[in-house]
């Protein structure tokens, strides 16, 4: 337990309103309060409907891209309404306002997406998929990874949250989907789906990984959330996120890299880019062993990559 600053009111926590993001919410109230003792009455959950959970029907990158999941939260937490925000760090912008300060990272969960079929139909890989199926996703990086390893599955829009997107498949408007095993773990549906091995989908940047921020000027609240950081998730998640900065891309990049550590302690970090569809990508892997490694091996990934690729990449 830690010394804590003076709370003179409850610790406003902004979330989204999403039934995931709620349950991340409160993971961050857990961990608040197992490590500084504070009371559940001294923290306030404040939940708000992002712009990208009121749109349906397109895909983001259509229309604004990740902002759209953070911008009602970085308002509020700009004008004093909430002292933190919580979010999965998959949806949010890879350079972020200098007002705000990401103070911890929760421990990070399965970072491997799942496959979910609908009912009637078997098939536990992505390989098992029968032919011309139809796999919903609103994921360039998905659609993309799907498309390479099986020309012909085809991609269709399929948006919302978790319970949203498994009654649209039930409802048939895809044969299969992808959903994040992190996500799916925190909504407690530990047997839906059949985990993906990462060395055939590799994960998005962030995949399974909690951000919790503060305004930069905050320092009690940062001294807080400081304390609940795990480290070894921080350096990894910062690692992708690094990656993804040197290479310029946007949410409309087809993009997979996933920070691991291995055996031996050492940090490597694999990556792959992609053409709009999976036929032409770049993949390779590199140690983490200074400063410029992340930034480097994306220098090195473009260099290598066709044309189809580079141009969807602003580095």
């Amino acid at each position: 337990m830690t010394d804590l600053p003076t709370i003179e009111r409850p610790l406003r926590i902004g979330t989204r309103a999403s039934p995931l993001a709620m349950a991340q919410a409160h993971m961050t109230v857990a961990a608040l309060m197992a490590t500084h003792g504070i009371v559940s009455e001294a923290l306030e959950i404040v939940p708000m409907t992002a712009t990208g959970d009121r749109i349906q029907d397109r895909a983001l990158a259509e229309v604004g891209g990740k902002e759209l999941w953070t911008r009602e939260l970085d308002a509020a937490l700009d004008a004093g309404v909430i002292d933190i925000a919580v979010h999965s760090l998959k949806d949010v912008e890879t350079l972020r306002d200098a007002r705000f300060a990401l103070g911890a990272m929760l421990e990070r969960a399965d970072p491997r997406d799942r496959l979910v079929v609908r009912e009637g139909m078997e098939a536990t890989s992505v390989a098992d998929l029968p032919y011309g199926a139809r796999l919903g996703t609103s994921s360039p990086r998905r659609a993309a990874q799907i498309q390479r390893i099986r020309p012909d599955v085809a991609p269709v829009l399929l948006r919302g949250n978790v319970a949203t997107r498994l009654a649209k498949l039930a409802a048939g408007e895809a044969d299969a989907t992808l959903l994040a095993a992190a996500g799916l773990d925190r909504l407690g549906m530990h047997a839906v789906g059949t985990p993906q091995d990462a060395a055939v989908l590799l994960p998005a940047a962030s995949q399974g990984a909690i951000g919790i921020e503060c305004r930069a000027d905050d320092g009690d609240t940062l001294t807080l959330l400081l304390a609940i950081d795990h480290a070894p998730t921080h350096r990894a998640v910062a690692t992708e996120r690094a990656f993804l900065a040197a290479l310029g891309g946007d949410c409309r990049s087809p993009v997979a890299a996933h920070a691991h550590w291995r055996d031996d302690g050492m940090l490597q970090l694999d990556a792959e880019i992609f053409s709009e569809d999976g036929a032409d990508h770049a993949a390779g892997h590199a140690l983490i062993d200074h400063d410029d490694a992340a930034a480097a091996l994306a220098r090195r990934l473009l260099d290598d990559a066709p044309e189809t690729v580079r141009r969807l990449f602003a580095a």
